[in-house]
């Protein structure tokens, strides 16, 4: 099957040294509080990268940061014209290398991917593939390479949710997405990996079942957040959402902010440890048959703020963000563009 102008972005993370990075960058803080009051810093801006290589145009492909090897880990995607890519990069800040691990995961797009601080390995699961359908398998990635990992209990096969590894609870957190090729079924279960198995979660209060939603750690508030997406309404039809929720280990709360960004999916989003909010880019509004946004808001904990920004990425869908502990900064690579997944992008940016 190809994704036609619907995918998620991958689940976002929050780096195992996010707690570390803000004890330094709030240390730092106080340190230099009376020339901080003195000397604002500048407003975080997007910056676009000129690395001397980079992994072909693609978008829905999985990306967390892996703090182990100061780097972040860049599988699979969609390249042009719904070729499904297996192929696994890394970004060091400067530019991306691509690795040759001796196993990898069969070649998908949309699968969701988390690094888990509780056993220093980034997790892969599900995703699909044209001719493969929709997967329900688990990989871990060890700096060097990729294992098959089989867990007595599995979610459903699923693509298109989001997946984030909450510190507060020490486990990878799953959410939402959609199982099946032909008829789509829509995900509304929460899933925690404990390392060794998948754990189905029973809140009290959960989400209405979508996919294509952000799901972001917020070190600062110690609560997985989650925005928009898209599923089934009351009404006739589906929807794009424009809701707000918080995960605290053991349900979840819907949030109320003043203010927040226009219904989407497949919007990208990353926690920026050294800002202290969550950052969400792009994706697609409600609309149907409209360019992907190109809007920048932030997250802190409270409500949401657009970022007016000199310069930005070219509105697009199905990027993949994580925060670059190394380097400071949350980055930004590829997706879908205005033209959809017939010429994805190949572009890197960094907020910071």
């Amino acid at each position: 099957m190809i994704r036609i102008g619907r995918a998620p972005s991958p689940g976002v993370r929050r780096p195992a040294v996010g707690a570390t990075v803000l004890l330094a960058v709030f240390g730092l803080a106080g340190i230099s509080s009376s020339v901080a009051q003195a000397s604002p810093p500048p407003a975080p801006a997007w910056t676009k990268q000129a690395p001397a290589a980079h992994p072909p145009a693609r978008s829905a492909a999985a990306m967390a940061y892996d703090p182990a090897t100061g780097t972040a880990v860049l599988f699979g995607g969609q390249g042009s014209f719904g070729a499904p890519l297996g192929d696994t990069w890394t970004w060091n800040g400067t530019t991306w290398t691509q690795r040759h691990p001796a196993t990898s995961p069969p070649a998908r797009w949309d699968a969701m991917m988390a690094y888990d601080a509780a056993t220093n390995q980034v997790v892969l699961f599900g995703g699909i593939a044209t001719g493969n359908g929709d997967f329900r398998d688990t990989w871990t990635w060890n700096g060097s390479t990729w294992t098959q990992q089989h867990p007595a209990t599995s979610p459903a096969a699923d693509w298109t949710g989001a997946m984030t590894y909450d510190a507060a609870t020490g486990t990878v957190v799953l959410f939402g997405g959609t199982s099946g090729t032909s008829t789509e079924t829509f995900q509304g279960v929460t899933w925690t990996w404990n390392g060794t198995n998948w754990v189905k979660k029973k809140p009290a209060t959960s989400p209405p079942a979508r996919y294509g939603e952000t799901l972001t750690y917020d070190a600062a508030t110690g609560t997985v957040v989650l925005f928009g997406g898209y599923g089934p309404t009351a009404a006739a039809g589906d929807t794009a959402f424009s809701d707000t929720w918080t995960w605290n280990g053991t349900t979840w709360a819907q949030r109320h902010p003043a203010t927040h960004p226009a219904a989407r999916y497949s919007a990208s989003a990353a926690y920026d440890a050294a800002a202290g909010n969550v950052v969400l880019f792009g994706g697609y509004g409600a609309k149907a048959d409209t360019p992907p946004l190109a809007d920048t808001w932030t997250w802190n904990g409270i409500t949401w703020a657009k970022q007016a920004t000199a310069a930005h990425p070219a509105g697009r869908e199905g990027a993949t963000m994580a925060y670059d502990a190394a380097a400071g900064n949350v980055m930004l690579f590829a997706g879908s563009g205005a033209k959809g997944y017939t010429e994805p992008l190949s572009d890197t940016w960094i907020w910071g």
